[in-house]
């Protein structure tokens, strides 16, 4: 089995771009949303005073 390697991505606008499959530009973009999914999470729980599956009546 050959092992290739992905070449390291040194143009900004190729980072920003939106490519489907398991490429670095959609790990870039997978993190990004995670983030901001995390982040409205903990503001769901500050300003309701209840955990995210609570406000959303699933527990």
């Amino acid at each position: 089995m050959t092992k290739t390697t992905t070449p390291p991505i040194t143009n900004p606008e190729d980072r920003n771009a939106v490519k489907f499959g398991f490429t670095p530009q959609a790990e870039i973009w997978n993190g990004r949303l995670a983030m901001l999914g995390f982040v409205i999470a903990i503001a769901i729980e500050m300003f309701s005073s209840q955990g995210v599956l609570h406000y959303w009546g699933l527990l």
